[in-house]
């Protein structure tokens, strides 16, 4: 067979096997490669593959060896009808995964039923995968065409290192720009979200050019406001760029639109301000080359009329009438629209387009801004969360992509607390660092004055933009907000201030009402309580990086302190990263969930197949050992010793509890690191109840990436990749990488496992809590019950001075877990969040707890 190149078809591949030709195309590439590395010619296992399953009478085959072979991208597009076999509704989406096996590399299909794979972050860049299964789907529209589909798959561990020089063996996946196997579709999308421009079909090279006016006639938008509905052929329009919104992809299976996105643009002359409308190609064509503050001649456009529901966003000169009965349509044909981008040296002043303004506000002024308001704001960043994702409404596969981040700017000792959503800025909103100057524009007020903590973060908008610059030659340094921002961020960058900065970890915002009966007005739901059986099936249900908040209802019987260990971390962080790559079959998977609920301890998997995988499911878990584990997690910081029968016969409530940790020996052995605990309280019905408990979930433990880090400037890259979501794309590592437990933590204390048994006493859950502290929570009161300790969070604590009444971790645990003898026998409530980590990695973290029968 031998494969076509041209524009995208309809059905599987406009790119061929290349096959039987062994001394074709692939011995020509195989030459180079020899030539190129001074290697003898090695036969290629993909190759070997390919002519296996072409010799095979049926289209489906199992290589006869089974070789590791490394990933190097997986990609996302929009599914093309419905998937073969399919016994449930398909998937949205597709990917394609290329593999590399040191001589060739092959862009391969993921069957569909595999796809959870890619939504657990189990099947991603850079490890080492083996394929046991595999089948071809022929393009019956074309000569010569099929593709190679991955059927089953067994994902490993992390490779040091790939070579991004081994080439690919089909010469049409080297094409630019890229293009899916399967479909239509002509591009790839972002792997984690819809808003994010990805892939080579995204240009950036239009530029400023001179334009000869003399023979250009213009209208102004207030004219044409009056006259369009009687106007056929509409002169051109010269504005200037004054907001830009986020993309909008509205693709839909079966719907035949090659780059279905939209885009507004919020555009101004002398006589106001409309919105312009870029449509489906052209988007990826200027998007990425339009900025807010350009001049822009706009000719051969068409013209709507507004919808009614859309809300623009208000100029920030009031003198600017705001034009809402209709919208300016541009789209590369019907009719083929101009753009000119004028440069701004030729732009005269008796045009008299509007200057681009800013609603800059101070963290002082903000303590009196109105809820919705809308404002731009400067400063440095403190603290960087990492990305996390939101589900969209009534969608099973699309998510919003966010960030908590801290900005300060000087006026005040509180920072902006920002909820930053993707504003189709990758470049920037995966390079935002501590210690970075900042600016967003158009941020909502969020509010809430009645509740206690007080309520008050920004949001972004569908205008907001976000920069990283030192602000030389910005127009906006003129502005006397930032000219005192500039002053005081040089002081304290001379004096060395910044440098106590977080990156990443666990947060836990917006915080909830202080009452019960707050929160449950709050939810607006009627049934808002999730059992503790059901738990686990919520837990299931989440996707990569995506964190949930559900209400439980319980007794607390068991309270524990573990203190936070840099060594144990360290030790367990290795062990942590072996054993949470091995991947399961769905029927392990299951095996491993009942296994869970009885004892805590995983069992063997295998490889994951698409001919037994009807759930989502996909927890990892290394081989059995005598080991302890909390939960579906391997090697949490810290992680108990199980008891055994015998101890549990002889077991003494009181006792202390030991802490197992495994660490590497100078001669590569594990050996084991014990430490002794004695801060537990434990209930009398816990010690009545725990044996006979149909299961008992455990998710107490904290993983590396979840503890909050000292910011180390050295070492930037490597953080926020840390903190960003998994790449589509291998990007190899710059020298040795650091490890990440290397990196001081930003807490004072340590965690607490607490253990809820739910109503019934039948079933229990062991989750985690992460109390962090403020300077002025500490200074101003002791800590008097576990229920006021809930209200003290914030993202991490500032260094205490010797004036301060905080007597360290011991006192405070003391007060905790003194204070839960209160709660013995009590109905309590508990919020909790449930973050997923990706490769099998999972947390549960106790947010807040109510007592029903009280109102604080």
């Amino acid at each position: 067979m031998s494969g076509e190149l041209g524009q995208p078809q309809e059905g599987p591949s406009h790119s061929g096997l290349y096959l039987p030709n062994p001394e074709g195309n692939e011995a020509e590439v195989q030459r180079s490669v020899n030539q190129r590395v001074g290697a003898p010619r090695r036969r290629s296992w993909i190759q070997n593959v390919l002519e296996q399953i072409t010799n095979s009478p049926r289209r489906c085959s199992t290589p006869s060896e089974v070789v590791p072979v490394a990933v190097l991208a997986v990609q996302r597009y929009l599914l093309e009808g419905e998937p073969r076999d399919m016994e449930h509704k398909p998937p949205l989406y597709c990917y394609d995964v290329t593999i590399s096996d040191g001589v060739f590399r092959e862009k391969c299909y993921l069957d569909p039923r595999l796809n959870f794979l890619v939504y657990k972050n189990i099947l991603k860049v850079g490890i080492e995968v083996k394929i046991s299964r595999v089948s071809c789907i022929y393009n019956e529209k074309r000569l010569g065409q099929g593709i190679l589909c991955i059927d089953n798959v067994h994902c490993g561990e992390p490779l040091e290192s790939i070579s991004l020089e081994i080439p690919f063996r089909n010469r049409a996946h080297r094409e630019i720009p890229e293009r899916p196997l399967r479909g239509g579709k002509s591009h790839y999308l972002a792997l984690w979200n819809n808003e994010d421009p990805y892939g080579d079909i995204w240009l950036s090279n239009k530029r400023p050019e001179e334009h000869n006016f003399n023979d250009t006639r213009i209208i102004s938008l207030s004219h044409l406001e009056m006259t369009w509905s009687n106007i056929r052929n509409f002169p051109a329009l010269l504005v200037r760029i004054l907001h830009k919104s986020k993309l909008r992809y509205y693709g839909k299976p079966n719907k035949k639109m090659i780059e279905p996105y939209q885009t507004f643009l919020e555009v101004a002359d002398s006589s106001g301000a409309v919105s312009v409308i870029m449509w489906n190609a052209l988007c990826p064509e200027w998007y990425k080359s339009l900025h807010v503050g350009l001049v822009l001649l706009l000719q051969d456009y068409s013209i709507k009329k507004s919808h009614p529901l859309r809300m623009q966003p208000l100029p920030v000169d009031p003198q600017i009438k705001l034009i809402s009965t209709m919208e300016i349509c541009l789209n590369l044909r019907n009719p083929p629209n101009n753009i000119i981008i004028i440069p701004e040296k030729q732009v005269k002043r008796e045009w008299r387009l509007p200057k681009l303004n800013h609603r800059f506000v101070t963290r002082s002024e903000l303590d009196d801004m109105p809820e919705n308001s809308i404002c731009d704001v400067i400063g440095v960043l403190v603290f960087v969360g990492r990305v996390q994702r939101l589900k969209k409404k009534e969608s099973r596969e699309d998510f919003w992509s966010y960030r908590w981040i801290h900005i300060a700017d000087g006026t005040s000792k509180k920072p902006f607390i920002v909820e930053l959503f993707s504003t189709s800025q990758p470049e920037v909103f995966e390079n935002i660092y501590p210690m970075a100057h900042f600016m967003c524009t158009q941020l909502k007020v969020v509010r809430n004055d009645t509740q206690v903590p007080e309520l008050l973060y920004l949001t972004t908008t569908n205008e907001s933009r976000m920069f990283i610059t030192d602000h030389r030659g910005q127009p906006y340094t003129n502005d006397t907000k930032v000219k005192n921002f500039i002053r005081w961020i040089k002081t304290k960058t001379d004096s060395g201030e910044l440098k106590n900065t977080v990156i990443g970890g666990y947060y836990p915002y917006p915080p909830v009402p202080e009452t019960f009966s707050k929160y449950n007005i709050s939810v607006k739901v009627e049934l808002f309580f999730t059992a503790i059986s059901e738990v686990r099936k919520e837990i299931e249900d989440l996707q990569y990086r995506e964190q949930k908040r559900i209400a439980i209802q319980g007794i607390i019987t068991v309270i524990k302190y573990v203190p936070y260990n840099g060594a144990t971390e360290r030790a367990s962080a290795s062990e942590t990263l072996r054993n949470a790559n091995r991947p399961s079959t769905s029927q392990a998977a299951r095996r491993e969930s009942q296994s869970q609920e009885r004892d805590g301890e995983p069992r063997d998997n295998g490889p994951v197949s698409s001919q037994c995988c009807h759930t989502t499911s996909a927890s990892l878990s290394p081989p059995k050992k005598k080991r302890a584990l909390q939960g579906p997690c391997a090697k949490p910081i810290p992680v108990p010793q199980p008891e055994t029968s015998a101890q549990r016969k002889g077991s003494k409530p009181d006792m202390p509890i030991t802490f197992q940790c495994q660490e590497r020996t100078r001669t590569g052995r594990i050996g084991k690191a014990r430490k002794t605990i004695s801060d537990k309280w434990e209930s009398q019905m816990w010690r009545e109840k725990k044996f006979g408990l149909i299961s008992h979930l455990r998710y107490s433990c904290i993983y590396p990436e979840s503890i909050p880090r000292r910011f180390v400037l050295e070492h930037r890259n490597f953080l926020t990749q840390q903190y960003n979501s998994q790449p589509a794309k291998y990007i190899p590592q710059e020298g040795r990488p650091p490890n990440l437990y290397d990196f001081k933590s930003a807490l004072v204390l340590g965690h607490f496992e607490v253990t809820i048994l739910g109503l019934n006493h039948e079933r229990a859950i062991s989750v985690a809590f992460l109390p962090e502290y403020s300077p002025e929570d500490v200074r101003t009161s002791q800590i008097d019950t576990l229920l006021t300790c809930m209200n003290y969070s914030c993202v991490f604590p500032q260094e205490l001075t010797g004036n301060d009444r905080f007597q360290g971790p011991k006192a405070v645990t003391g007060d905790i877990i003194k204070a839960a003898t209160e709660l013995d026998k009590v109905h309590i409530v508990g919020i909790l969040d449930i973050c997923n980590l990706g490769n099998g990695k999972t947390e549960v973290y106790l947010h807040k707890i109510y007592r029903p029968d009280k109102t604080s």
